[in-house]
């Protein structure tokens, strides 16, 4: 009788073990696709001022109109692969996918602000001083929203390959590790240096 009780007591230890290890990856997945929503949010915030900055400038640099369509083109690439990122954000192909987008995009604001300088009107719009304001302080919240996605992201990936959860993680369907989000230009991440 008292082997039939130390049994099952061993057997309810092992499984609420094993509950608290798939309770634990589940809350670390929650957590570092939460921290994606934040980064979500203020990319969104971008995406939504970018289309203002093109009107403001618009008017003042006609004759740049290769330049403000590639930004364009670049804010829509980016919004898509933010869009295909969000639906699974530990997948390495759309995390990857939307760093190199941000990268363009990175690029094509960089060439839209070096471009403003030529034009002394331009420089002095209140509407473009308040834009570079909302763009350059979105940056700095891009930049902590990615740095908190990425510390969920570590902690994820260090929980489940430690032992040993590195047992059990595969058959709870967590398999794969959560990729870090790293822009390949760090200039996405730093605001825009521009003088108006």
């Amino acid at each position: 009788m008292t082997t039939l009780i130390v049994i099952c007591v061993l057997a309810l230890a092992v499984v609420v073990f094993v509950v608290s290890i798939y309770n634990k990856l589940v809350t670390l997945k929650n957590r570092f696709e939460n921290a994606f929503s934040q980064i979500e949010v203020q990319l969104q915030r971008r995406y939504d001022l970018i289309p203002n900055l093109i009107e403001t400038v618009k008017g003042y640099m006609k004759h740049e109109r290769e330049t403000l369509e590639a930004v364009i083109q670049a804010r829509n690439q980016a919004a898509g692969s933010l869009k295909t990122a969000s639906q699974n954000p530990g997948d390495a192909g759309a995390i990857a996918g939307l760093a190199g987008a941000e990268g363009l995009l990175g690029g094509a604001l960089g060439r839209l602000f070096a471009l403003s300088e030529s034009y002394p009107d331009l420089k002095a719009d209140k509407n473009m001083a308040n834009l570079q304001e909302e763009l350059s302080s979105t940056e700095n919240k891009v930049a902590f929203s990615r740095q908190a996605f990425n510390d969920a992201v570590t902690n994820y990936n260090t929980y489940k390959q430690t032992f040993p959860p590195v047992l059990f993680s595969s058959a709870f369907g967590h398999a794969e590790d959560a990729t870090l989000l790293e822009f390949e230009s760090e200039k996405i991440a730093d605001a825009p240096k521009v003088q108006f």
